[in-house]
């Protein structure tokens, strides 16, 4: 909950803290912490289907705004993939709208690996489990038809690296992962981009943290 993201970070100070919910409690939620104090905050994207999650929140800076996002899952049986797929194009509007006012940066698990290289095993998965069907990679393409930037791939066009391994069968000891985890960019940034990164040397989750730098 957002009482709870506040009172982990509460001793953490020169940090401001702004964070979303769900409804259903425990279930999904965001949160942005920053040395910089933003010029204002938003949550959720305008959608009365999708604002009911705590998926969104979006800082706006004084050169960019900042987005971070945590996509739907198509879940088992592929039963909210109706769902994840009204949710890309909702959320590319919301992007596109941002995108009219300053350049966008979004940072989130996007539930979706992009290319064969990003995941360990991509023909087993292949339109056949959630993260990797080509109506989700569709979506994804969605944001960089619109001009949105992978800011990793951009800089390290062919590193296989993973943000995220299931916690079965040992699959990060044996690095069969997925890279879901993103760092986009509108292309207004692209010469800003200074450094993208996937620390997946840092334990303690199924997900690792992704970096990006920009060089204003």
């Amino acid at each position: 909950t957002v009482e709870q993201v506040k009172e982990v970070l509460a001793n953490y100070d020169g940090f401001y803290v702004y964070a979303n919910e769900a409804e259903k409690k425990g279930y999904s939620g965001t949160a942005i912490v920053s040395k910089v104090e933003p010029l204002s905050v938003s949550y959720d994207i305008g959608s009365a289907e999708h604002d009911n999650e705590g998926r969104v929140i979006t800082a706006e800076f004084e050169k960019f705004y900042l987005v971070t996002v945590y996509t739907p899952n198509s879940s088992a049986e592929l039963k909210r993939l109706e769902f994840r797929m009204s949710w890309d194009k909702a959320f590319a509007a919301h992007l596109n709208k941002l995108e009219q006012t300053k350049p966008v940066v979004v940072c989130g698990d996007l539930n979706v690996a992009h290319r064969d290289m990003d995941l360990a095993n991509p023909k087993a998965n292949y339109n056949k489990n959630p993260g990797y069907m080509q109506e989700e990679i569709d979506g994804l393409d969605l944001y960089f038809k619109n001009g949105m930037l992978d800011s990793f791939r951009l800089l390290q066009p062919d590193e296989v690296k993973y943000s995220w391994w299931s916690y079965r069968g040992g699959a990060r000891d044996r690095n069969v992962g997925w890279r879901i985890d993103y760092f986009l960019s509108s292309t207004a940034l692209k010469d800003k981009i200074k450094t993208a990164s996937i620390h997946n040397e840092i334990k303690g989750s199924d997900h690792c943290p992704v970096g990006l730098e920009l060089n204003f």
